[in-house]
C-alpha cells in the first residue's frame, strides 16, 4: 500500500474514532447531514472510504423515515416506516426499531412518503433509425431515481424474422451490470410463426415477462398486419400476458410521407402532419376490436390525442379491459413547437405518435387520466441528440424518433395534475406507481408502502420547486423537451431496495445495484374479470350446469316479500 493510502487510512480510522465517540451508534444518513451542515466528519468518511476501498458488497441498510404522510393510492396517513434488508417491516406512528445500531433515520416531516414510481415505458440504448438512444441502462436509470422513479420497464425489440429469445437476452445483457434501480422487459413481437408463438411461451414460463408489443406503424420495420395482430392477442390472452400496442396505422403514414416529400415539406412539421391523429384514433379502435374478439386484456401504449384518448373511454365504459397510458411529453408540452423556426428546437420533439398541435391536448389527457379514463403513465424515453436529429435535417422520415421523460415524468405530472387541482395525491401515487404495479403483477410488491412491500420509497416535497433544465437534468442528452418548466412538487430523497441512493441532489448509486424483476402471468388485476366473464359464458353454454334463477313464487321470494310487508307495517 502506498505512503499516501496508508495517511488516508488511518485519517478515515481516527475521523470514525471521533465520530462514535461523538454521536454514538444512531446516526442521521450522510447525504442528510451534509444538507443539514452537520456530522461533516462522517460523511468525509464515507467518501474517502469509496474513493480508497475495492469494490464491495453493500450491507443492507436499516432505515426509520420518521415524521411523514404516507400516501398509497388508497390511503394517506401520519406514519413512520422502518425498512430493513431492503424491505418494509413496519409502518405506524412514532416507531422506535431496535436494536438502534447502525440505524439511518431520514426526517420526512411536513413531506409525503410515497411508493416509488414505475416507468412503464422506456427504450435505453435503442438502437433505432441509424442511431442509438443516448441514455443507456446506467445514465437512464440514474436519472429515474434523481425524479422519484425506483423501476422501469424497458423493451426488447426484435427485427422481423428475428429471436425474440435472443432480443430478450441481448436487452437483459446490456441492462444487468448497468441499472441503478430495479427493472424489467416487456418483449416486441415484430413478426408471426410458429416459432414466434413458442417464444413467448418460453419468455413467460422462463423469463418472467407477462407482457409483449405490437408495433401497427412502422412499416417494414416492425409493423404487423391484423392478422398477426389477431394471432398474438391470442396468445396473450392464452399465456395470461398483457398485450400491448403501438396504436397507428401505418399503411396511412407511409403514404402520408410520401405525400409531405412531393410537396416539399421536409422539416419535423412533416412529422405530425403525415401522422394526424385521426390516423393515431382509427388504429386504437381496431386493437380494441380485435383484442375484444378473443377477450384479451389490451394495454395501449403513449396515448397522443383526443381522438385515441376518447376511444378507449368508450371501450371502458362499454365494459372492454383496456388501459391507456399516456406519457410525461403529452401531459407537459404539445405539438406547436414542430413549427418552432429553430430546426433543432423543433426536431427535439419528434416522437411516435406525435405531439399534437392542439394546445388544449395535456390538459384534456390529464383529466382523463384523473378521472380513470386512462390508467398509468410512462415516459417512451428514447433520447437522441442534436446531432442525432440531424440525421433528417432534409427529410423528416429521418429523424430519429423519442424524447426525453425518465428524469421529470414525477414533477410533470405533479405539476400538471396534483397542483393544478385535477387529481389528489392518492391518484398520484395511482397513475405513477400502483396501477402499474397492478397490470404488470407487481403489486404489492412494488407500487405500495406496506409491510412486506419492496423498500422503494420516495421522500416528495409538494411545496419545493425546480425548474426543468438541461443544465442541471441527469440524463444525457443536451436538451430537454419541458426547458424552464417549472415544478411544483420534488423528490428530496429515493429509496430504492432499502438504500437511500439519491438525496439533496447527492446520488449513492452503483452500477449493476438495481435488479431484473419477473412478472408472474395472469395479473389478477387484469385476468380477473376475464376469466370471469369466461366462467360465465362456459356455465351458460353447458346444460349440466343448473339455472341459479330464483324461480317466481318460490320460498326466497316469498320471504323476501314478507320482510318487505313487516318493514311497512312497523
Amino acid at each position: 500500500m502506498s505512503v499516501c493510502l496508508v495517511e488516508v487510512s488511518i485519517h478515515i480510522q481516527y475521523l470514525t474514532m471521533v465520530y462514535l465517540w461523538l454521536f454514538g451508534s444512531i446516526y442521521v444518513h450522510p447525504l442528510t447531514a451534509l444538507r443539514d451542515n452537520a456530522l461533516s466528519a462522517d460523511a468525509i468518511v464515507i467518501e474517502l472510504e469509496e474513493a480508497v476501498m475495492p469494490p464491495q458488497k453493500q450491507a443492507q441498510q436499516k432505515l426509520l423515515i420518521k415524521g411523514g404522510k404516507v400516501v398509497n393510492d388508497d390511503l394517506s396517513v401520519v406514519a413512520d416506516v422502518y425498512v430493513e434488508d431492503g424491505v418494509v417491516q413496519q409502518v405506524g406512528p412514532n416507531l422506535n426499531p431496535e436494536p438502534s445500531t447502525g440505524l439511518i433515520v431520514l426526517d420526512a416531516t411536513n413531506k409525503l412518503v410515497i411508493p416509488g414510481g414505475i416507468d412503464t415505458h422506456t427504450h435505453m440504448e435503442f438502437p433505432f433509425m441509424g442511431s442509438r438512444s443516448k441514455d443507456d441502462f446506467y445514465t437512464g436509470t440514474k436519472a429515474a431515481i434523481a425524479g422519484g422513479t425506483t423501476m422501469i420497464i424497458d423493451f426488447a425489440i426484435p427485427q422481423k424474422g428475428c429471436s425474440l429469445t435472443e432480443a430478450f437476452d441481448t436487452w437483459k445483457s446490456w441492462a444487468d451490470p448497468k441499472v441503478c434501480c430495479d427493472y424489467s422487459l416487456h418483449v416486441a413481437v415484430t413478426w408471426w410463426s410458429n416459432k414466434v408463438k413458442e417464444e413467448m411461451k418460453h419468455l413467460v414460463q422462463n423469463k418472467g415477462v407477462n407482457s409483449f408489443k405490437m408495433f401497427m406503424a412502422y412499416k417494414d420495420i416492425y409493423m404487423v398486419n391484423d392478422e398477426e395482430l389477431f394471432a398474438a392477442f391470442s396468445c396473450c390472452k392464452e399465456l395470461g400476458a398483457v398485450a400491448q400496442v403501438h396504436a397507428e396505422n401505418g399503411e396511412l403514414i407511409a403514404q402520408g410521407a410520401k405525400k409531405m416529400l412531393a410537396m416539399g415539406i421536409t422539416g419535423p412539421e412533416g412529422h405530425e402532419l403525415c401522422r394526424p391523429e385521426e390516423v393515431e384514433a382509427e388504429a386504437t379502435q381496431r386493437a380494441i376490436t380485435i383484442a375484444n374478439a378473443v377477450n384479451c386484456p389490451l394495454y395501449v401504449v403513449h396515448v397522443m390525442s383526443k381522438s385515441s384518448a376518447k376511444v378507449i373511454s368508450n371501450a371502458r365504459r362499454e365494459g372492454k379491459v383496456v388501459y391507456g397510458e399516456p406519457i410525461a411529453a403529452g401531459l407537459g408540452t404539445d405539438g406547436t413547437n414542430y413549427w418552432n423556426k429553430d430546426w433543432a428546437h423543433a426536431a427535439a420533439y419528434v416522437m411516435g405518435p406525435p405531439l399534437r398541435p392542439d394546445p388544449s391536448t395535456p390538459g384534456f389527457l390529464m383529466n382523463l387520466l384523473a378521472n380513470g379514463d386512462l390508467s398509468v403513465t410512462g415516459t417512451d424515453n428514447c433520447t437522441f441528440d442534436t446531432c442525432q436529429k440531424a440525421l433528417g435535417k432534409d427529410d423528416f422520415t429521418k429523424i430519429p424518433n423519442g424524447v426525453n421523460g425518465v428524469e421529470d415524468r414525477m414533477s410533470v405530472i405533479w405539476e400538471k395534475g396534483v397542483y393544478s387541482g385535477k387529481m389528489d395525491e392518492n391518484r398520484f401515487v395511482a397513475v405513477t406507481s400502483t396501477n402499474a404495479a397492478k397490470i404488470f403483477n407487481l403489486y404489492p410488491r412494488k407500487g405500495r408502502i406496506a409491510v412486506g412491500s419492496d423498500a422503494d420509497i420516495v421522500i416528495w416535497d409538494p411545496k419545493a420547486t425546480r425548474t426543468i433544465s438541461a443544465k442541471t437534468h441527469h440524463q444525457a442528452n443536451n436538451f430537454n423537451i419541458f426547458e424552464g418548466m417549472i415544478c411544483h412538487g420534488v423528490p428530496v430523497a429515493t429509496v430504492s431496495r432499502g438504500k437511500v441512493v439519491y438525496e439533496g441532489g447527492v446520488f449513492n448509486v452503483t452500477a449493476g445495484e438495481g435488479k431484473y424483476i419477473s412478472r408472474p402471468p395472469f395479473p389478477p388485476y387484469v385476468y380477473k374479470r376475464v376469466r370471469q366473464r369466461e366462467q360465465i359464458k362456459a356455465n351458460e353454454n353447458d346444460p349440466a350446469v343448473p339455472n341459479k334463477a330464483v324461480p317466481s313464487g318460490s320460498n326466497n321470494q316469498s320471504t323476501i316479500s314478507f320482510s318487505r310487508a313487516n318493514m311497512k307495517q312497523q
